[in-house]
C-alpha cells in the first residue's frame, strides 16, 4: 500500500468503483443451505452476529447495538424464534428481562455463514492501530449516515 497519499477525489474515484465490488461480492456469500428457506434479511444478519461474537445477550441490549428501539429487536426476535434460529429465555436473575441465544441446531450453518465476512474484516483491520481502525469505522459510519440523509431529504 502506498504511503503517499491520496487526494479526496483519488479516493473518491477509487471508493465509487470498489464499493459496488464489495456489496457484490457480500451478496454473493452463499446462504447455508440449512438457513435458505429462511429468507433471511440484512437486518437478521446483523442481529444473528451480535449473538455469534457476544453471546447471549438481552433485548435491551441486542436494540442498543442495532441501534433500534427494543420493539423492534422483540419483533425480530419473534419471527427468528418462530423459525428456531434464535431462542429466548428468561433471565434468571431477572424474569422481566429475555435473553437471546442462536439455537444450538443453526450455530454452525450461522457461523459458516458469517465467517467469510468475519475473516476478510480480520485481514483488513489487525494491521491497523486501534487508532486507525476507529478512524475506518467512522469513515464508514459518516458515509452510511450522509446517504441517509440524503435519502431522506429526497422523500
Amino acid at each position: 500500500m502506498s504511503t503517499g497519499g491520496l487526494s479526496v477525489e483519488d479516493g473518491i474515484r477509487t471508493l465509487l468503483l470498489l464499493m459496488p465490488r464489495m456489496v457484490g461480492r457480500t451478496k454473493r456469500i452463499k446462504v447455508p443451505p440449512r438457513l435458505q428457506s429462511l429468507n433471511l434479511a440484512p437486518r437478521h444478519l446483523s442481529l444473528l452476529s451480535y449473538l455469534l461474537f457476544d453471546g447471549p445477550l438481552g433485548v435491551n441490549e441486542l436494540a442498543a447495538r442495532l441501534e433500534v428501539a427494543p420493539a423492534t429487536v422483540s419483533l425480530m426476535v419473534g419471527d427468528l424464534s418462530r423459525r428456531g434460529v434464535v431462542e429466548r429465555r428468561e433471565d434468571d436473575a431477572d424474569r422481566r428481562r429475555t435473553i437471546v441465544c442462536i439455537a444450538e441446531d443453526n450455530r454452525e450453518a450461522v457461523d459458516g455463514w458469517l465467517a467469510k465476512g468475519a475473516r476478510a474484516w480480520r485481514a483488513a483491520l489487525e494491521p491497523l492501530t486501534p487508532e486507525e481502525r476507529l478512524m475506518f469505522v467512522e469513515t464508514l459510519r459518516t458515509y452510511e449516515r450522509v446517504v441517509a440523509e440524503e435519502e431522506e431529504n429526497e422523500n
